[in-house]
Parts: C-alpha cells; sequence; structure tokens
C-alpha cells in the first residue's frame, strides 16, 4: 500500500490547527482517525509529516557467514531452527531470531528432509 501524499498530509495537519475538529478531517479528507493522530504525533516528535521509506534494508551476505552457518547445517541436520539459532548466537555472540536463521538458510538453498 502506498503511503499519502506529503502534501495531503500537510493540508491535514494545517487544517487541524486552524482548529479543524479530527472527526470533521476524518470525513473531509476522507482517511482514518489513526492516521491523523500519526501525522500530529510524527510533526510533534520530528517537525514535519513526511513518510519514511518503505521496505526494509537487505541483510547482506557475508561469504565467511555462510560457510559458518552450511558447516554447522552439515554438522546438525536435524537441529530446528530454533536450535540452529541458539547454536549460532552461542558461537557468534549475537541475538538473531530463528526466523531470521530460517531466512538466511533458504538464501544458501538447504532443505531439510526428516528422519523418520
Amino acid at each position: 500500500m502506498k503511503a499519502y501524499s506529503s502534501d495531503l498530509r500537510e493540508r491535514v495537519v494545517a487544517a487541524l490547527d486552524q482548529g479543524m475538529r479530527r472527526q470533521k478531517a476524518v470525513t473531509t479528507f476522507q482517511v482514518s482517525l489513526g492516521s491523523i493522530k500519526r501525522w500530529v504525533r510524527l510533526r510533534r516528535d520530528t517537525g514535519q509529516v513526511t513518510a519514511s521509506p518503505a521496505g526494509r534494508r537487505p541483510i547482506p551476505d557475508v561469504p565467511h557467514e555462510q560457510a559458518a552457518l552450511r558447516q554447522q547445517l552439515e554438522t546438525a541436520p536435524d537441529a530446528t531452527l530454533p536450535e540452529h539459532a541458539a547454536q549460532w548466537n552461542a558461537t557468534f555472540g549475537t541475538t538473531l531470531t530463528h526466523w531470521t536463521i530460517g531466512r538466511r538458510i533458504r538464501r544458501l538453498g538447504w532443505t531439510r528432509k526428516k528422519k523418520r
């Protein structure tokens, strides 16, 4: 979903500054009350109402980390993602979650066949 334009955000906040009630701004500008509250808080905290950039920063692949993760997977192929995360964090002193470890494992192309 795209962010509302900066122009609309500024017009809504300016209307509130001129005394328009929030409920009236909701119907006039066709935006939610939650958005208005966020924009007012954003302006109070930062002084502007522009949208932050969308998307997450990609986690860079570090070759020696890929090799270390592949070695960990080969030594403990039946370990669960939380177990892999715990082992990784203990070895490298990080605080990665099992979700992050799972994304990195998928990026390696590693699949796990469960033992019966």
